[in-house]
Formats: C-alpha cells, structure tokens, sequence
C-alpha cells in the first residue's frame, strides 16, 4: 500500500471512530439522571433567559429543551419534541395524524405550515351513510375507516428547512425512548386501561398499548416496532414513511380491517405552506392559523367584534364579560359550520367574514344581559366575493418563536394500531361533514363546504398561535381540546391582554365554552358559582363539564437591560411541563 492510500485509510478510520464516539456519547448523555426516561419529574413553570418548552409530557420537555441547549433552534426542539411526544404521549402525539404550525422567525419571517391529514382517493362525501341514509358515526370515529392519510412525518421533514441541526440527531432522542422504554405516569396508566377494549376491538392484531394485567404508574412502556420505524425515517427520510416497508405495513394493516388507504394515497401526499391569519388587536399582532384550521378566522372574528367593548372593565370572569365572549363564540361557530372547508377544494369568504364591517353587523343584535338564540342566530351573509390533540410552545435564544399543536383527533385517534409499525392512525375523518346536521364527536355542524372529497382536508380547530407586542413575539400559545380549541386561546390571550392576569393565572383559572350548537354554556367545575347564577337569570343553560383543553404558553418580556425574560407556563390540567434555561 503506497503513502497515499495510507493516509486516505487512516483518515476514513479517523472519521468512522469519530462518528461512533459521537453517536455513544450522545446516548450516555441521553441515559444520564438529567434525562432519566424511569425517574422524572413534572415541572409547570420555569423561567428562563435563553430558550423555553412547553408540552404535554416533561419526557417531551426535556428533550426539546436538550435540543435548544445543543445549539438547535425552535424549529430543531419543536421538530424533536414531536418525535418524543409520539412515543411518550401515544394518546396524541402522532406520526400517524397530522398538524398545524405557526412560527415567527428571527429574521421577520411569518410562516404557517399545513400537514393536515386529507381524505384518501377512495373516498367519497357519502362513504359513512348507509342505505337508509343514517349517519355510520362508529365508521367514521373508529377503526381503519377512520382514518385520513397522515401528514405528521412529511410536515417535520418540511419544516426542517428552517431548522440548524441534523434530522438524525432531532429522531435520536425519540428513538431511545421507544427502544429502551420509559415508565408512565398515573394519568397515562388510567388512560391506557380506559382504552384497553377499544384497543382489542380495533385491531387485528393485538398491539403493545395491552397487556394482561392493568397498567400502572412506573410500568414501562417499551415499544420496539415503533422505534423500527423511527429507524427507518431516520435512515430514509419521509420515504421511511411514505414508501417502503412502513408504507406496506400501513396498507397492509388497512387491508386487513376494511380501510381504504393505498401505498398511492401514502406517497401523494402533500404538505402545504399557507399564509397566516393576521390581525391586531388592542395594540397587538396576532398571528394564527388559516384554513383549513377554523381557528384563525374564530380567533380574528371574536377579537374583533370584542374589540372596543371595554371587556377590561366588565372584570375577569364577570356575568357581563363572559356574556359577551359567548355571544361573539356563538356568531363565529355560527359561521364556521356555514361557510368553513379545505380552501383548496371550496370558495370560503375569508375577507369578507373577517372585515369589520361584516361583524359589525353580526354583533349589531347583541344584547347586554340577554341570552342571544342559536335557533334565531344563524350564519351571516357576508356580500359576495379534534379533543385529544397536543400543543407545544418554543423559544429559542435568537428570537424565532414556534407553536404548533398536532392531533390524532379523537383519544388514541381511530384505536387502530398499525401492526409490525407501532403506531396509532388518525381518525380524522370525523372532523368532514359527514352529513349535513349530524355533528361529529366534538357536536361540531358542517354542510357541503366541509363534505368528504377524495384529496381534501378536512375542517380543522387547531389554533396555534403567536401573539406580537411591538413587532415581536410577546406570546405563544396553544391547546388542545377540539372545538375548545380556539375560545380556550382566545380566552388565554384575553387573560393576559385585557385582564393583566399572570401567566400561570391565563393558562390555570377556569374556562368556558359555547359553539353556537348545542346552544348551551359549557363551564369547568370550578367555575364561579355567582357567575353562573347571574348568567342563568339572563336566559342562558350552563353545563359543567370535566377540564376544557390544556394550555402551553410562553411569554416573553424584556428587562430594562434588554435582557429576554421567558416565562413557561404548562397547564394545571394534565402531565403538562414547562422548561427554560
């Protein structure tokens, strides 16, 4: 062997000891007591200077917070705690569903990327209506019906563009916690043996989410098929989902329980780049997400017909505030089961839906002190022209802020775990219209514009949104909680903007929610008890209900040294984690 080949040897033995040595440090790191996945702890607040986390698992909190300490940006951690909360979070966090972004990028940069699920090409708008034209909800909530072709997967590898660090090192951490395992809390324990029926029925094989006896707090979760997979998009980029052997055994298992998603439907798909909602409000840019999210234009119709009512000085959770909230809430949805759908495949109204004009007339029947009527308040006329998701807040060092929320759409989405793969499918064919006046699971109404259609999006409330105070973002927020979804946003962002509330205050004091249809208040149990008396006197139905949505906020300040000041707050109403450094 001559000096050349010598060295060129050399060198590639150099390199190879080089990437093997990095690839096991990275591993002990991940194994140290900072990131124990057997022993760990909730946090809810945490403040922090440099960057900041919020989701709904502290395994998920960690990591993402890791991934920003290691020199990744917000769209590094928000891409690596998805990948994380796929494992940790199985009844939401999703390779199998799909999502929303919204970030504001350190370079002035708006963005909004759309990888919501879409109906495969085999379906049709009257696929869950049988010969006697009655609504097959089952079919279309459970099983591998139920299911729309995942965008999760395609949606990270899209958002990577923005993103600092390498896509194998962002799955890394998402991986060790699928091979290795990691043991679960009390409420994910309760929340498996809830399911464990649904899991039997609905699968042809009996997947890992069962076991003989019932799960506990600090068993183990282990799930060697998923970590497969993870191996396989790490390796193959979104072809290690869309194509190959994952793609097989998507429609293979969809074979096997009568769904109808192809290896074509798989590899089609499509993410979307959209322009964001954006609005003012108060002296604040809000910036939030458009179709075929409904969020943005309910966030944009309420602010606004809202604004200029002095809501400030009715008081935080007064009769007369939460009146007016539910009455503008009752107008938006409204309007949302009307005119709302895939803007891809139908004409939506925007402009003229969201101009001051139009709901000015909207509210121009409003009364003070008195409950409007859902069956005598329909849609507007504007003139011609999902409860289980997630949420996760992201801030990072140089200013780029992320919020994005994901979903399955329904607890575990379809039940139907893709076997040989380890993950849950979506049953996000609900969120279509799958009759006009039948609602879906969360009571919401649609009509034609939201009809099933091969390749179409279906109508969506994820609301991840960021809030800008003189140009820069000020907050980042989001929830889950289906067609909650945006009154809960709207009332964070109000408890912070109008009533000064802290941000643990914004994110843990009670809420409320009215959707036009059922026609009816719906109230957490520790709602106050004066104010729902005075709301009854006026004419309206209250009901309580368990929590509504589980809120992730960040807020970010300055102090007079012009020092970035982030406060994380995760909500009080789940395993929800806030981190900072």
């Amino acid at each position: 062997m001559n000096r050349i080949s010598i060295w060129t040897a050399s060198k590639i033995f150099f390199c190879i000891f080089i990437s093997l040595t990095t690839s096991l440090f990275s591993v002990a790191q991940q194994q140290q007591p900072g990131f124990n996945p057997y022993q760990y702890e909730i946090k809810k607040q945490a403040e922090g200077s440099k960057g900041a986390v919020v989701t709904a698992h502290p395994l998920a909190s960690e990591v993402g917070i890791r991934i920003l300490k290691s020199g990744g940006n917000a769209v590094d951690a928000a891409i690596a705690v998805q990948l994380a909360l796929a494992v940790v979070y199985p009844g939401a966090g999703n390779i199998g569903g799909g999502g929303f972004m919204v970030g504001y990028l350190q370079d002035g940069k708006k963005i909004a990327v759309d990888y919501r699920e879409s109906a495969p090409a085999a379906a049709h708008r009257d696929m869950y209506i049988d010969k006697d034209g009655n609504a097959l909800t089952e079919k279309s909530q459970n099983g591998h019906l139920a299911s729309g072709i995942p965008g999760t997967v395609a949606g990270l590898f899209f958002s990577h563009r923005y993103a600092k660090l390498p896509f194998r090192d962002l799955i890394a951490p998402a991986i060790l916690l699928a091979e290795k395992g990691f043991v679960i809390t009390k409420s994910e324990a309760s929340s498996l043996n809830r399911h464990r029926d649904a899991f039997i029925r609905y699968n042809t094989v009996v997947p890992v989410f069962v076991k003989e006896t019932s799960w506990k707090e600090g068993d183990t979760l282990i799930q060697k098929d998923l970590a497969n997979t993870l191996k396989r998009i790490r390796d193959k980029g979104a072809a290690g989902f869309y194509e190959g052997e994952t793609a097989n055994l998507i429609v293979a298992e969809m074979k096997r329980g009568n769904g109808i998603i192809t290896n074509a439907d798989l590899k089609n798909y499509k993410v979307r780049e959209r322009i964001p909602v954006e609005f003012t409000y108060n002296g604040y840019t809000i910036l939030s997400m458009p179709l075929p999210s409904s969020g943005g234009i309910i966030l944009q119709q309420t602010l606004t017909m809202i604004s200029g009512k002095n809501i400030a000085e009715k008081g935080f959770l007064s009769a007369d505030a939460v009146q007016l909230v539910t009455e503008t809430e009752r107008r938006a949805y409204a309007d949302r089961a009307e005119y709302l759908g895939d803007i891809d495949k139908v004409k939506v109204p925007v402009k003229q839906l969201v101009s001051k004009s139009y709901l000015e007339k909207r509210m121009a029947d409003y009364q003070p002190d008195k409950a409007g009527n859902s069956s005598e308040i329909k849609a507007g006329i504007p003139t011609p022209e999902s409860e289980e998701t997630t949420h996760l807040s992201v801030v990072d060092q140089w200013g780029n802020a992320i919020s994005v929320t994901t979903t399955l759409n329904g607890g575990y989405g379809s039940g139907t775990v893709v076997s040989g793969a380890g993950f849950l499918m979506n049953n996000e064919m609900d969120d279509f219209s799958i009759k006009p006046g039948v609602p879906n699971m969360y009571g919401a109404l649609g009509n034609e514009n939201n009809a099933i259609a091969a390749g179409k999006r279906m109508l969506s409330s994820m609301t991840p949104t960021i809030v800008l105070k003189n140009n820069q973002p000020y907050l980042v927020v989001g929830t889950p909680g289906g067609t909650t979804i945006p009154t809960s946003v709207l009332q964070t962002i109000m408890n912070v903007i109008d009533f000064n509330l802290s941000v643990s205050d914004a994110v843990n004091k009670p809420k409320f929610h009215h959707q036009w249809m059922p026609d009816e208040i719906f109230v957490e149990a520790d709602f106050p008890d004066d104010t729902v008396s005075q709301l009854k006197k006026m004419g309206y139905k209250i009901s309580k209900r368990g929590y509504i949505g589980r809120t992730e906020v960040i807020k970010i300040t300055k102090s007079v040294s012009n020092k970035l000041l982030l406060e994380a707050v995760g909500d009080k109403r789940g395993d929800d984690d806030a981190r900072a450094y």
